[in-house]
């Protein structure tokens, strides 16, 4: 890869996590200059909030994510479920649920419910503080800021069906030139104010709290807004590179940053309390301001398409790993690996977006739901990164316990502070975390008590087998029959049902399996395990990572080499539809089994999902009781 390739990537990476720098952190400079931080003047608040910014920077982004969280990949992926996959420890007893092993999975389901509701809260966020600039400069359309925002967002969840594609191709030019810009505009202001620089010095940011104390700490929930969508840079890993980010942090994203916030604070310093309303804007001359509210509304929609995306990518690892019923998932593109649409996720996005919008009007509204699902994701990393270091890189405890002690103190200092904004929004993200936890495990559990269900109806596919070596001979048609079967060593209830009625089998009968593993991806000749037990019966293994989506014609193409060959547009596939009665049965609460039955129900069928021939199936039902 070149260099210019390199830099594109990153920072098509780094433009996801600082396309929206409309939502400044400095909009806390609003509360900074009101009458209760009145014991300080301006210029002492502007450099104390920007001594914070410029550490809380340096120690979360430079330091733990980029120094150590992205060290710690799965083989080359990222993301919480791939460091919850990572961080996974062997258990003695893993149905426990409050095992080790459970514990960990329980952090990194909820921590992917946090960055799911991330996914909905940026878009609204992003493209509301872009468009806030026409207040700006033109107020009499402050009230077409809310329509325009809905009909950006609108346009942008109907184009998703088209693929990334031609987005992605654009992120690397669209984010150099609106990094350029940006710290361009806040160069031209430090020559003005140089002695904003002074702000580097910590002692600003401890003469800050000891000036304003409870206050201070409070102004921490604006300040974390520096490093919202850090996660999604980590999530980004796998389709960008580890080189290529560092790269285009160091060299262009970090200086423009800061460059830009420095000059957002010296604006504030030349002009006073007025500038705090909306400094990002005020950076450029009033013949500059629709040409910047044009190419922030370009970034902010770039980096909310990767949220978009990153939401598709970690729905379809959730489905992947056993956590959420099957949903439609569309290859948007057939040379780049990783792009798909999930028509499902998009309409529930595209919902709770436009709701956002409509409830909070403004995006310093929203601002305190974004902190606590930012901050709180990035907790969850910390607690599990220090699982990884103490297992998988054999750090001792002390070294690992240090690590993540010192990230955890940064990580809930900012926690606590967000959390005091509870009732101002900040309790969104986490009902909506904790829906999305309870949605995740209920699937989870619910397909477990439906396993073990099955698993006591079924016969050993030997004792299928068996009358048919003691010459019991059936009915043989020509042809082949697939099963689909979630148990590799049992008989399938829908081959005991179809033999049972119809008192004949094909002269060939494939029992079909498929597994996902905890792992990215699984290289094609490791794709297929094939098993022949005789009498035409054969048992097929396909194994697939969670980033991954099976596809039939897949699976039996990689089983030629096997010596195994089925045409799919030949084959009879028959697949069982389950109704399922919620009883008093112990396992799982009953109102937990109505809402699994409803999300069964809801499921798309295993027909549209492992993209089976829909004119060479048959389908049988059973009743299960829950």
């Amino acid at each position: 890869m070149s260099r210019m390739s390199v830099a594109a990537a990153g920072l098509g990476a780094l433009g996801v996590v600082y396309g929206d720098i409309g939502t400044s952190p400095l909009y806390a400079l609003r509360e900074c200059l009101g009458p209760r931080y009145g014991v300080a003047p301006i210029e002492e608040n502007v450099l104390g909030l920007l001594s914070l910014i410029f550490w809380s920077l340096t120690l979360i982004v430079v330091v733990k994510y980029i120094g150590f969280v992205l060290r710690a990949d799965n083989r080359g992926e990222g993301g919480i479920l791939s460091l919850m996959a990572l961080a996974v420890p062997p258990d003695k007893v893993p149905g426990h649920r409050w095992s080790r092993r459970g514990i960990v999975t329980a952090l990194g389901l909820f921590g992917a419910a946090l960055l799911l509701g991330e996914g909905m809260i940026t878009p609204a966020i992003s493209v509301l503080s872009a468009v806030e600039g026409l207040e700006l400069t033109a107020p009499s359309l402050s009230p077409a800021v809310v329509p325009i925002t809905l009909v950006i967002l609108g346009s942008l969840f109907l184009v998703q069906k088209r693929g990334t594609g031609f987005v992605g191709a654009l992120f690397g030019p669209v984010m150099f030139i609106w990094f350029l810009v940006i710290g361009g505009l806040g160069l031209v202001w430090i020559i003005r104010e140089p002695s904003v620089l002074a702000a580097v010095n910590p002692l600003r940011m401890i003469t800050f709290f000891q000036h304003h104390q409870l206050h201070g700490f409070l102004v921490l929930g604006a300040v974390v807004l520096c490093v919202t969508g850090t996660e999604a840079l980590y999530a980004d890993l796998g389709h960008f590179g580890r080189h290529p980010i560092r790269a285009a942090w160091f060299s262009v994203v970090f200086p423009s940053l800061l460059l830009n916030y420095f000059g957002q604070g010296a604006v504030v310093i030349a002009k006073g309390q007025a500038a705090a309303v909306n400094p990002f804007y005020l950076l450029a001359g009033d013949s500059m301001q629709y040409p910047l509210i044009a190419l922030a509304t370009v970034a902010t929609v770039i980096a909310s398409q990767s949220l978009i995306s990153g939401s598709f990518s970690l729905a379809q690892q959730a489905v992947q790993l056993g956590y959420s019923p099957r949903l439609t998932v569309v290859h948007t593109s057939s040379r780049t690996k990783g792009q798909i649409y999930m028509p499902e996720v998009n309409g529930w996005l595209a919902i709770a977006c436009c709701g956002l919008v409509l409830a909070f009007k403004k995006s310093s509204n929203l601002a305190a739901a974004y902190g606590v699902v930012v901050i709180g994701t990035m907790t969850i990393t910390s607690l599990m990164l220090f699982v990884v270091a103490y297992r998988r890189w054999n750090w001792g405890l002390p070294k690992a316990a240090g690590l993540a002690g010192v990230f955890l103190a940064v990580d809930l200092t900012f926690l606590t502070s967000n959390l005091s904004k509870l009732w101002e929004g900040a309790w969104l993200p986490l009902v909506t975390g904790i829906v999305l936890f309870t949605l995740m495990t209920t699937w989870k559990r619910g397909r477990g008590i439906l396993s073990a269900s099955i698993g006591r109806a079924t016969l050993p596919l030997q004792a299928f087998i068996e009358p048919l070596e003691r010459g019991q001979k059936p009915l043989r048609v020509p042809g082949t029959a697939v099963f689909m079967t979630s148990n590799p060593d049992g008989t399938p209830l829908v081959l005991m049902h179809h033999y049972k009625h119809n008192k004949m089998l094909h002269e060939q009968v494939i029992l079909l399996s498929v597994s996902t593993l905890e792992v990215p991806s699984v290289a094609m000749e490791q794709r297929v395990r094939v098993v022949e037990h005789g009498h035409g019966f054969f048992s097929v293994r396909a194994f697939y990572g969670y980033m991954q989506t099976p596809r039939v014609p897949d699976v039996f193409h990689c089983c030629r080499s096997e010596g195994l060959k089925v045409d799919p547009r030949r084959a009879s596939f028959y697949l069982g539809r389950e109704s399922l009665i919620t009883t008093t049965k112990p396992g799982m609460s009953r109102w937990r089994k109505a809402v699994f039955a409803v999300m069964s129900r809801n499921a798309i069928s295993a027909v549209a999902y492992f993209d089976i021939p829909p004119d060479r199936v048959v389908e049988l039902g059973t009743q299960i009781e829950l």
